[in-house]
């Protein structure tokens, strides 16, 4: 399982720029890119407080279930803004050193 988050998070990276260009319909992804940014960034927000929340609750499987969701939401953000799974990697390693 060591080092699968890494692949994890490019292929979800890849489906999610694939719906904001198809924006399928019934697509919840397709549905945050039509509403726009500030939705994106309101869900991101709300993830956060949730993710806080039920880490502080030191609830294992609620943690795990809200740490996903706001990495989804957070991935949505950064493929709207253009921004790179490897942009974000680079400044990652920048601070290792």
């Amino acid at each position: 399982m060591k080092g699968e988050i890494g692949e994890v998070l490019n292929n979800l990276y890849r489906i999610i720029e694939e719906r904001k260009r198809e924006l399928p319909e019934g697509s919840y992804t397709a549905e945050l890119f039509k509403k726009g940014q500030d939705r994106i960034l309101q869900k991101v927000g709300e993830e956060a407080i949730e993710s806080i929340l039920a880490l502080k609750s030191r609830e294992r499987k609620e943690a795990v279930y809200e740490v996903a969701d706001l990495l989804y939401h957070l991935l949505v953000a950064l493929v709207n803004e253009g921004i790179t799974l490897d942009e974000v990697a680079e400044e990652l390693k920048r601070r290792m050193k």
